[in-house]
C-alpha cells in the first residue's frame, strides 16, 4: 500500500502556473480554509515583524560582475557531514497537517527525493518516526525544551533511535504567541471549532477529502504523553506544564551533554545568545525570529545576522530564517552571510497549492530561482555570495 508522501511525482516536477511564492500563496489561500491559512500565514499582535522581515531583505543590494570570468556552477554545500543539493532546506512549522492533510510526509518525501533538509516541528502532525522512515536521513528534529525530564529524555532517545542526526533546539518561544487571527478563528489554546470554521471546511471540498482520508491532524510526536482522551480546555496546561519549557544556557547544556548529533539552536537575534550558543558547543544556530510569531518588534535581523557571521561565521554553522520566499532572498541571506536558508511558509504554499506536488515543484522553483540569480552574480557556488554584496540596507 502506498504510504503518505510516497514519491508518485518525478523529480523534475514544475508546474509553470505557479512560478513564484506570490502565485503559490494565492492558489493555496483559495483551496485552505481561511482558519487554517491565517494559522500559517499570520503573525504576533499588530503583524509589524512580518512587514519588517520582508523590508529588511528587500533592501539589501547585490551587484552583478559581468565581466568575471564564469566557472561551473555546483550549488551543493556540505552541512553538519552531508552534502546537501542545494543551500536550503525546509524550516519546522508546527500543525502542517492542518494547513494541508499529510503536509509533513509530502514534504520529507520530496526533500528526501531532492536531497534537501526537512525538519520535523516537535508539534507536527507527523511523528518522528514516520518522518525519519519517509525522509531517509534527510530529516532534522526541531525540539522545545519538555519540563518534565523523563519526557525530555524520552524524546531525545526517541530521536537517536529513529537515526536523527540534527537537533535543532527552539529558544524563541518562552511562551505561546498572541496571534490576533488565531484568537479569532478559536485556534488559541485550545483550539475551538465553530460554526464559522466548520462553513469554511465545507467551502473546500478538496481540503476536507484530503482530511477525511487522512485524519484529524494531532501532535503525534507527543501523544504518548498525553493522558488519555485530554479534554479541549487543558491542552494549554499541558503544553505549558509538559512541553512548552523555557530554554536558558543551562538547559542548553544538559541537552548537549546528552545529545551526541549535530545540535543547533534556533531563534537566535542577539549576539550576547550567539555567543553563549558557541560557548556551549552547539554545532549551528538559525538566526530567526519565528517567523515574526512571537515578538512584533524584535531587533533587524539582517543586521543581527551580518554581525553574527562576522563573529562566528568561522567557528559554528549560520543558518537564517524568517521572512525567506524566493531564490533571490536566499541569495540575499547568503550575501549577509549565511551558509543555508530555511523556507518556512512557503512550502506550506507549495503543498496547499498542489498537494502531493507542492513540494518538489517548490524545491525546483526555488532551485531554478537560485541558480538564475547565481549565474547573473557570478557566483559559482555559495560561499561565493559574500562577495557580491552591494548594500545590506542596514543603516
Amino acid at each position: 500500500m502506498k504510504q503518505p508522501g510516497e514519491r508518485t511525482i518525478p523529480s523534475d516536477y514544475f508546474d509553470p502556473r505557479y512560478p513564484n511564492g506570490e502565485y503559490l500563496q494565492s492558489k493555496a489561500k483559495s483551496r485552505m480554509p481561511m482558519f487554517a491559512f491565517d494559522y500559517l500565514n499570520g503573525g504576533c499582535i499588530d503583524e509589524r515583524g512580518l512587514t519588517d522581515n520582508r523590508a529588511n531583505l528587500k533592501r539589501v543590494r547585490l551587484n552583478s560582475p559581468l565581466l568575471k570570468r564564469r566557472c561551473q556552477p555546483d550549488y551543493s554545500v556540505n552541512l553538519f557531514g552531508k552534502r546537501y543539493r542545494y543551500p536550503f532546506g525546509v524550516a519546522p512549522v508546527g500543525l502542517q497537517g492542518l494547513m494541508w492533510p499529510d503536509a509533513p510526509e509530502i514534504l520529507a518525501r520530496a526533500a528526501a527525493d531532492l536531497e534537501i533538509p526537512y525538519v520535523l516541528s516537535t508539534v507536527s502532525s507527523a511523528s518522528l518516526e514516520t518522518i525519519a522512515e519517509i525522509a531517509q536521513g534527510y530529516a532534522w528534529f526541531q525540539f522545545y525544551n519538555p519540563t518534565v525530564e523523563d519526557v525530555r529524555a524520552d524524546i531525545l532517545r526517541r530521536a537517536a533511535q529513529a537515526g536523527y542526526d540534527v537537533l535543532v533546539v527552539t529558544v524563541d518561544v518562552p511562551t505561546f504567541g498572541y496571534r490576533p487571527k488565531d484568537i479569532r478563528n478559536g485556534l488559541s489554546m485550545p483550539p475551538k471549532m465553530t460554526w464559522r470554521n466548520i462553513l469554511q471546511m465545507l467551502a473546500r471540498p478538496a481540503w476536507l477529502l484530503g482530511m477525511a482520508k487522512a485524519g484529524k491532524p494531532e501532535m503525534k510526536t507527543l501523544l504518548p504523553y498525553m493522558p488519555p482522551n485530554t479534554p479541549a480546555d487543558e491542552l494549554q496546561s499541558f503544553m505549558n506544564k509538559t512541553v512548552m519549557g523555557s530554554v536558558d544556557a543551562d538547559s542548553l547544556r544538559k541537552i548537549r551533554d546528552v545529545w551526541q548529533g549535530k545540535l543547533v539552536i534556533k531563534g537566535i537575534s542577539r549576539m550576547e545568545d550567539a555567543d553563549a550558543a558557541v560557548e556551549i558547543g552547539a554545532d549551528g544556530i538559525v538566526v530567526s525570529n519565528h517567523g515574526a510569531r512571537q515578538l512584533d518588534a524584535g531587533p533587524n535581523l539582517i543586521e543581527s545576522l551580518i554581525g553574527i557571521s562576522e563573529k562566528h561565521g568561522g567557528t559554528i554553522e549560520v543558518i537564517y530564517d524568517s521572512g525567506l520566499y524566493s531564490g533571490t532572498d536566499l541569495a540575499k541571506a547568503l550575501a549577509c552571510g549565511a551558509g543555508f536558508g530555511l523556507f518556512g511558509r512557503l512550502f506550506v504554499y507549495g503543498v496547499g497549492a498542489l498537494g502531493q506536488r507542492g513540494g518538489v515543484h517548490t524545491i525546483n522553483m526555488l532551485g531554478s530561482q537560485f541558480a538564475q540569480v547565481s549565474q547573473q552574480l557570478g557566483c559559482a557556488n555559495p560561499s561565493d555570495f559574500p562577495g557580491c554584496l552591494a548594500d545590506s540596507g542596514v543603516r
